[in-house]
C-alpha cells in the first residue's frame, strides 16, 4: 500500500512565504484564497521571545471530518492517502469547511480578479469555472501525484511529480513521500525526529507531521 504524507521541519522554516506563492502559482487560485499558508507565531515573555513559522494547509487526515459530514459524497479518501474532491459532485453547502478543525477549506461563490472584474491574461488562461460555488482546498497537488502513477516516477523524489510547496521551499523544510516505504525521505524523518501533528488529539490522524527536535 501507500500513504502519502508529508513532513515540515519547523527547526528550518524561516518564514518566507515561497510555499505559499508556488502553490498559488501551481493552483491558480483566486485573490484571498490561499490553500497554504505560513502562521507567524511568538512565544515566550521579553527579553526572552521567540518568533515561529509554522506551514499550514490541508492535512490529508487518515479520518477526515470532512468526509464524514458531505452530503453528497464529493469529499472522498483515496486509498493513497489523498483526500479528494469531486468538483461536479460537490453542491457548496460549506459542512466541510465547518467540519474542518485546520480551516483548510474555501468557497468562492463568484469570479474574482486581481484587477477590478475583468481577469488580466494570465488569469484567463487558467480560469476554472468549475471551482465557482465549491468547496477548495490543499490537494497535495493531486495531478503530480497521479502523473506518477503513469510515468513510475516516485513522488518526494522526483521534482515533476512532487507537491509545488516541497519543490519550492528554499529552506529544505519540507518534504513528501510514501509512509509505507520506510526508505522514503519522510520515513526517515519521522524515524530520526521528533514529530508532532496538528491536533492529533482529535482522532483525525493527520497526513503531515511537524519536526520540532532531534529523535
Amino acid at each position: 500500500m501507500t500513504r502519502y504524507a508529508m513532513t515540515i521541519d519547523l527547526r528550518r522554516c524561516v518564514g518566507c512565504q515561497t510555499c505559499t506563492a508556488a502553490c498559488k502559482n501551481a493552483n491558480a487560485t483566486p485573490p484571498g484564497v490561499q490553500w497554504r499558508r505560513v502562521l507567524d507565531l511568538e512565544t515566550g515573555e521579553f527579553p526572552d521571545v521567540r518568533r515561529s513559522f509554522v506551514p499550514v494547509a490541508c492535512m490529508h487526515c487518515d479520518e477526515p471530518p470532512c468526509e464524514e459530514v458531505c452530503p453528497t459524497k464529493a469529499t472522498t479518501k483515496r486509498a493513497d492517502g489523498l483526500v479528494a474532491i469531486d468538483y461536479d459532485t460537490c453542491i457548496g453547502c460549506a459542512n466541510c469547511v465547518m467540519a474542518c478543525p485546520y480551516e483548510a477549506r474555501s468557497i468562492v461563490h463568484e469570479a474574482k480578479f486581481a484587477y477590478g472584474d475583468k481577469p488580466i491574461k494570465s488569469e484567463e488562461v487558467r480560469f476554472d469555472s468549475a471551482r465557482i460555488g465549491v468547496s477548495m482546498k490543499c490537494t497535495f497537488c493531486i495531478d503530480r501525484i497521479d502523473l506518477a502513477a503513469k510515468t513510475g516516477q516516485v513522488p518526494g523524489r522526483d521534482w515533476e511529480v512532487t507537491p509545488a510547496c516541497v519543490n519550492s521551499c528554499i529552506s529544505g523544510a519540507m518534504a513528501f513521500g510514501d509512509l509505507d516505504d520506510p526508505d522514503s525521505k519522510v520515513s526517515r524523518l519521522i524515524a530520526e525526529n521528533k514529530t508532532f501533528r496538528m491536533h492529533e488529539e482529535l482522532g483525525t490522524g493527520p497526513g503531515v507531521y511537524y519536526i520540532w527536535d532531534k529523535g
